[in-house]
C-alpha cells in the first residue's frame, strides 16, 4: 500500500531521535508495503535506491554537525563525525554494488 507522509521518522522501520536542525522532513511518496505486483528484484532496487538516498542525507547531516563542532573547537568530535560520514557513504558503496548486481550496466 502506497501512502504519502513527511518522513519525519516517527514510523517504526527504525527508531532513533533526531535533534532539531536536522532537516530530514523531505516530503516524498514511497511504499512501506511495496506493491505485491512488483517482482522481488524490483522491490530490492527500490529499497536499495531509497537506502542510498537516506544514507546520503545522513552523511550530509554528519558533515554539517562536524563543521559546527569544529567551529566550537571540538576537533576530536568533528573528526569522529567526519569518519562516521565516510563510513555511511562506504555502506552506500555496498548498496550500489548490490544494485549493480541486480541491474548490470547495459552495453553501449
Amino acid at each position: 500500500m502506497t501512502h504519502h507522509h513527511d518522513h519525519s521518522h516517527d514510523h517504526d522501520h527504525h527508531s532513533h531521535d533526531h535533534i532539531n536542525d536536522h532537516d530530514h522532513s523531505h516530503d516524498h511518496n514511497h511504499a512501506h508495503e511495496i506493491q505485491s505486483e512488483m517482482s522481488f528484484e524490483e522491490k530490492m532496487v527500490r529499497l536499495l535506491e531509497h537506502w542510498i538516498q537516506h544514507n546520503d542525507d545522513h552523511a550530509g547531516t554528519y558533515r554539517s554537525w562536524a563543521e559546527k563542532a569544529r567551529e566550537q573547537h571540538m576537533e576530536d568530535v568533528a573528526a569522529v563525525m567526519m569518519e562516521a560520514a565516510g563510513m555511511t557513504l562506504g555502506i552506500n558503496k555496498k548498496f550500489e554494488e548490490a544494485l549493480s548486481a541486480i541491474t548490470p550496466a547495459q552495453p553501449s
